[in-house]
């Protein structure tokens, strides 16, 4: 059968001449338009098996070969958020028939959801890797329409003075206390510490590590443990034969549970996530000492822009440059203009 109904949409069904089985939704409860599409589709294939013509590729086709290859990324659930609410917009049309003035329809009716401008980028950047790919790596396009992003706002970087880290540090329960002390010590992400295995760490060198296939750079990280991350460590010897934290015995997975968000309400700290504990190690390298190339390094940053959001903090490598502004003698005091 050519055509066929599933529930209350109409698919589509055929052999191709190059013996391909095509078999798709029409994307329509009318029998008339999948029986159009039926044919359009059919005439097409003819046409690129016998006329030479170039295969036209649909939207849905691009989608299911881009998750298979990007099957590794970890934020590959979220994208599948995103694909799953562009496939309201795009399911029946054509790679090549995605053009400017589509692209900023889908912007405009994304950004009606009352979604902020980042996560509408967030559905572009996808949008924009689906068909740069089609044309430089499945040369299933000749060319794609440029897509803007909407302007964001400057990257977010909240932190803690040593006084509120340590009245929180206070109010959380054991567990999380430690997991909280071993990042600021190291600036771990939080799947970074509470992932943590005892193969990772070398205590008689004071050093970890963090495999390459765990870094969100993919990049493995040298860790250095200070006394503080060393002290923590010990602290933790013996409650898993595997992972370094734990609760009651169990694995831990998240860290930013109900116990955190109360202990952040008792010590009165508000807009304040546990990622922040990174930036509160970074800012507190910086107002330190930490030149930012190190603390690039010591972070696993890909690259010095990420650490320029802390370089504001300190002007300590700036201090021996202030005096070549300075006047000259005969400068310094300035008569009084009557």
């Amino acid at each position: 059968m050519s055509i066929y109904k599933r529930k209350e949409t109409w698919w589509i069904q055929f052999t191709a001449p190059d013996g391909r089985r095509v078999q798709q939704t029409a994307g329509t409860q009318i029998k008339q338009e999948a029986q159009q599409l039926h044919d359009q589709l059919k005439a097409e294939t003819w046409r690129v098996k016998n006329l030479g013509d170039k295969p036209r590729h649909t939207w849905q086709e691009a989608v299911v070969r881009w998750l298979t290859e990007q099957s590794h990324k970890k934020s590959i659930e979220t994208d599948k958020v995103h694909l799953r609410w562009l496939n309201e917009h795009l399911q029946n049309n054509r790679l090549d028939e995605i053009n400017k003035i589509m692209i900023d329809q889908i912007k405009q009716a994304k950004k009606q959801t009352g979604v902020s401008n980042s996560t509408v980028n967030r559905v572009l950047a996808i949008l924009r890797s689906i068909l740069t790919r089609a044309q430089n790596d499945w040369e299933w396009l000749d060319s794609v329409p440029r897509i803007r992003l909407l302007p964001e706002p400057s990257g977010r970087v909240r932190w803690l003075t040593h006084d509120e880290a340590t009245h929180l540090l206070k109010e959380l329960p054991d567990h999380l206390q430690a997991m909280m002390r071993f990042t600021l010590a190291t600036g771990l992400r939080e799947s970074n510490v509470t992932k943590l295995e005892w193969r990772q760490i070398d205590i008689q060198r004071r050093c970890a590590w963090i495999h390459a296939d765990q870094a969100k750079g993919k990049k493995a990280i040298a860790v250095p443990l200070n006394d503080d991350a060393l002290t923590v460590i010990r602290s933790q010897i013996g409650k898993h034969a595997v992972r370094v934290f734990t609760f009651k015995g169990k694995t831990v997975n998240d860290a930013s549970t109900k116990s955190w968000r109360n202990a952040l309400k008792r010590a009165g700290i508000e807009d304040f996530r546990w990622h922040d504990l990174r930036h509160t190690w970074a800012s507190w390298h910086i107002q330190n000492g930490t030149p930012l190339h190190i603390l690039k390094e010591l972070g696993g940053w890909a690259d010095l822009s990420m650490v320029l959001r802390y370089a504001h903090l300190s002007s300590r490598h700036l201090e021996g440059y202030a005096e070549n502004s300075r006047s000259c003698d005969k400068f310094t005091t300035l008569d009084k203009i009557d």
